[in-house]
């Protein structure tokens, strides 16, 4: 046998203020979800086909509005946000602000010992495709070699190319 429903009155009439008072849909769904078997001697499922949900999502809502039961102010978002996050932004820029001048002199900076500092100040191993994101998530990138050498003679690539390829060819 199913338990008796147990529905407080105060919790009903916070319900009524807040579905005759916002603008929101989401509120008003929460106020319902709690009205409709209240009032309307409805069940789960009987509710969830008037507001446009499924039945557990009612219940859902059920629980969000009593857990919001005493703020006026709109439930905030969970959902989103670096949860797996090593370090916050700001110390990720602290760490990389070591390297900047030296990237900003035109110097490489190597991959191999920024995985090493960075297991060091983190007390465990990283892989390396950790401080390629990292490196991503703050526009560093991976700078192009020249498509030449700064010190080429092309009047010399020439005449060696001249040497080097005769200019008949021979049939197969």
């Amino acid at each position: 046998m199913a338990r008796p429903r147990k529905i407080d009155s105060g919790l009903v009439k916070q319900a009524q203020l807040l579905a005759s008072r916002t603008d929101d849909i989401q509120e008003l769904r929460m106020a319902q979800a709690v009205l409709l078997p209240a009032l309307g001697q409805m069940t789960l499922k009987a509710a969830a086909k008037v507001i446009g949900v499924g039945r557990a999502t009612v219940a859902r809502l059920q629980t969000r509005f009593r857990r919001r039961k005493g703020s006026t102010q709109p439930t905030p978002r969970r959902w989103g946000g670096r949860r797996r996050a090593l370090m916050k932004l700001e110390e990720e820029q602290a760490f990389l602000s070591a390297w900047k001048p030296q990237a900003e002199q035109g110097q490489l900076v190597v991959v191999t010992p920024l995985q090493v500092a960075l297991e060091e100040k983190l007390g465990r191993r990283v892989k390396p495709s950790v401080l390629y994101r990292l490196l991503d998530r703050h526009h560093w990138r991976k700078v192009a070699p020249d498509t030449r050498h700064p010190k080429t003679q092309p009047g010399l690539q020439d005449e060696w190319e001249k040497k080097r390829y005769p200019k008949s060819w021979r049939p197969c």
